[in-house]
């Protein structure tokens, strides 16, 4: 058991090592815009992710269940879900620069985790459910997709201001053209709003199986609800208005942040059945 533990949480120290330098790299590449560098990183990058899976996996046998039920491991689990999304991303679109934003937040997450309790605790009566490792990974797979949508959102509005100034600066050339920021965000939204759908309806289903009723009213909920309405209403405005650009990028970043704080701010701030303290 301890070999196991040691080596769930050594591949999970390594990861967070390589993502650290692979963010310096990342950012190295933003700077002087050395195509070498973009290779290193996401060499780096990837070689992280690889040590990530492996701590995740190792971790998964040791606990024998989705090792998803505490602070650390959601932490860990959503920066392991970005990264992989970066590297399917650039698979097909090949924008360098989005790992110059995407690797810093997941680097912000497993320091972050790097500070908690990494113990394993058995598992609560109320998590041994069928449902629960389709939950998780439903709402952590479409959370690390909006937060590719926020990322370009943020960099759609630096290179629109770039161009409305008139004053193209470095930064002008470092980042993509509006319209593939625009189509990128809009893709990654189809993509991400079927998941936290899906990821809310398991979440209703385990509420049942737990608790007894589909929906409590818990915060965790309802900030899940004003998450998915914000989505809602950018697809729907996109799809029948046709929104794009500006007002689009804006509302993605308002939904980012409703995101974050159903994941983080809720779980820390608002007490509820949710809360990670109860769970472990």
């Amino acid at each position: 058991m301890l070999k196991w533990v040691a080596m769930n949480i050594y591949f999970f120290k390594l990861a967070s090592f390589l993502y650290l330098f692979g963010t310096l790299a990342y950012l190295a590449y933003i700077i002087f815009l050395k195509e070498t560098l973009s290779k290193i990183a996401a060499t780096i990058v990837s070689i992280g992710f690889a040590s990530h899976t492996l701590a995740i996996l190792t971790r998964y046998v040791e606990a024998g269940h989705t090792p998803v039920t505490n602070l650390y491991e959601s932490l860990s689990f959503f920066a392991w879900m970005i990264i992989g999304i970066l590297l399917v991303v650039n698979l097909k679109y090949k924008v360098k620069v989005l790992g110059s934003f995407l690797t810093p937040i997941a680097l912000i997450l497993v320091l972050f985790a790097s500070a908690l309790p990494k113990e394993i605790f058995p598992l609560a009566p109320v998590l041994k459910s069928f449902w629960h490792p389709f939950h998780v990974i439903f709402a952590f797979l479409g959370n690390a997709i909006f937060t590719l949508t926020f990322c370009c959102a943020v960099m759609y509005l630096i290179q629109e201001h770039q161009l409305k100034s008139k004053k193209m600066g470095a930064i002008a050339k470092r980042l993509p053209p509006l319209n593939l920021l625009d189509d990128l965000s809009y893709q990654s939204l189809k993509f991400g709003f079927p998941l936290l759908t899906l990821g809310i309806i398991t979440g209703a289903v385990w509420a049942e199986f737990a608790w007894g009723r589909y929906w409590n009213w818990d915060p965790k909920e309802t900030w899940s609800l004003i998450t998915w309405l914000l989505y809602a209403a950018l697809l729907h405005q996109r799809l029948t208005v046709g929104w794009r650009g500006r007002k689009a990028a804006i509302m993605a970043i308002v939904g980012f942040l409703a995101a974050l704080f159903t994941f983080l701010g809720v779980n820390l701030l608002l007490p509820g059945l949710h809360t990670y303290a109860n769970w472990e």
